[in-house]
């Protein structure tokens, strides 16, 4: 495409493809600002998803792409980010101080979704978002030990409402704060659902950007309450490539899609081994399993995160491999999943409900 107008240039610009977000830079940013003088383009892009340790090689990607049109002899490009509010399930208002529910969820146990949470999460602050972390494990709570929050108690202020707990930068709450570590959950399905809906509207969550939310494995109770009772701008679904999981990560796919909760998309966990003396890896538990998923379903492969024995070692000290390592591959390929997870939301569509106050019809006397 050969750029000739300011028109022409905003066109172009929104159909460059970046690679953190594996887009097209018009469904997760905004142009603004945008000039072209004799040859030189001027322009401010507002990113609706955090990725500042992105943000330099963004540039550059906007800045070759631009300057390889003919009539383009310069540019100047600034980055800014915007992250909005999304829209939810139907009749369902946004929980107060927080903009985007993110649900992570796996068809069965064992795949590793209370690690890739608490990453992601990680991941996502680094990046420059706020976050918090709402643990709906009700029966097995893990992110106090994964967080470091193990004898932490929340405060409340009115004895109505809590503080959230505050680890490695993250807002935090979970059942697990709120009970002996070896007390067991004895519970009904009616008390567990309860307890989860006064977990995420009894908190005082502060501006926060995304609330990510550690479900417990299946499609049970807990998951149906989180379709009609809190309102989730997305799910992401964790899965280990073998078919023992697809086909239980396949159903829960299925059933956020059937009460109206945007897939965006899915994680494949544990997709190859890392061997801790020599560094091979192998794929011992199948390749290629969350492909078909993705393929089957249209929606994207977020990323492929390795098994690690230095993963499960920092997320047992309460430090999980974001905070712990951040230069290391892995935390690399955690904040890979997060840009595009965040970039998938940023594409979704926008709650402009915030932008209008509350309209009252009067009757007239």
């Amino acid at each position: 495409m050969t750029v000739s107008t300011n028109s022409d240039t905003d066109k172009f610009l929104n159909s460059i493809n970046l690679s953190a977000a594996s887009r097209p830079l018009g469904e997760v940013a905004k142009v603004r600002e945008l000039n072209v003088d004799d040859g030189h383009l001027k322009a401010t892009i507002v990113l609706g998803f955090p990725c500042e340790s992105a943000h330099a090689a963004i540039i550059e990607e906007i800045s070759d792409a631009v300057c390889s049109q003919p009539e383009i002899k310069s540019c100047e490009i600034s980055l800014t980010t915007r992250i909005a509010r999304h829209a939810v399930q139907r009749n369902l208002q946004p929980l107060p101080g927080v903009k985007n529910v993110i649900a992570v969820a796996s068809g069965k146990g064992g795949v590793g979704k209370s690690t890739v949470s608490a990453n992601l999460a990680l991941a996502l602050s680094a990046e420059g978002a706020s976050v918090g972390v709402l643990d709906a494990d009700i029966y097995g709570p893990s992110q106090p030990q994964m967080l470091g929050t193990v004898g932490q108690v929340p405060d409340s202020k009115d004895g109505k409402t809590m503080l959230p707990l505050r680890a490695h930068g993250l807002q935090v709450m979970s059942m697990g704060a709120l009970i002996e570590a070896d007390q067991p959950m004895v519970w009904r399905g009616p008390m567990v659902t309860s307890a989860l809906s006064q977990l995420a509207t009894q908190t005082n969550w502060e501006n926060l950007d995304y609330l990510i939310v550690d479900m417990p494995p299946g499609t049970g109770d807990i998951q149906l309450t989180l379709s009609q009772q809190i309102p989730v701008a997305g799910s992401v679904i964790v899965t280990t490539p073998q078919n023992i999981a697809t086909l239980d990560a396949r159903k829960g796919l299925a059933m956020f899609r059937k009460v109206a909760i945007p897939v965006l998309g899915v994680i494949e966990n544990m997709a190859t081994h890392i061997c801790s003396n020599c560094g091979h890896e192998d794929a011992i538990f199948g390749a290629g399993g969350a492909n078909k998923i993705v393929e089957d379903f249209e929606v994207p492969l977020l990323g492929r995160l390795p098994l690690d024995a230095r993963i499960r070692e920092q997320t047992d000290a309460g430090t999980p491999t974001v905070i712990a390592e951040p230069d290391s591959g892995i935390a690399h390929a955690y904040r890979e999943a997060a840009w595009k997870l965040s970039a998938a939301l940023a594409a979704e569509k926008v709650d402009h409900s915030a932008k209008f106050g509350s309209i009252v019809v009067e009757e007239r006397k």
